[in-house]
């Protein structure tokens, strides 16, 4: 039951075609490929922003020491 064979893919390629057209299909791909672009843009933005946080912690951290100490 697991198992697709090449007659049952073509069946739900034949579907898939009747229901989206063949005009639909590649505009969704597109999408689709759109969607995993940003994604990937997020995924890598998300690895830079930890760095530049933890040097606006520190130099937030120096100020309010500096503060203490004059006051």
């Amino acid at each position: 039951m697991g198992n697709l064979g090449i007659w049952q893919l073509l069946i739900i390629l034949a579907i898939v075609v009747l229901l989206f057209g063949r005009g639909k299909i590649p505009e969704l791909m597109g999408d689709v490929a759109k969607g995993i672009k940003s994604f990937k843009k997020g995924i890598s933005d998300d690895e830079e922003k930890p760095a530049e946080k933890d040097k606006t912690v520190e130099h937030t951290v120096d100020h309010r020491a500096d503060e203490t100490k004059q006051g």
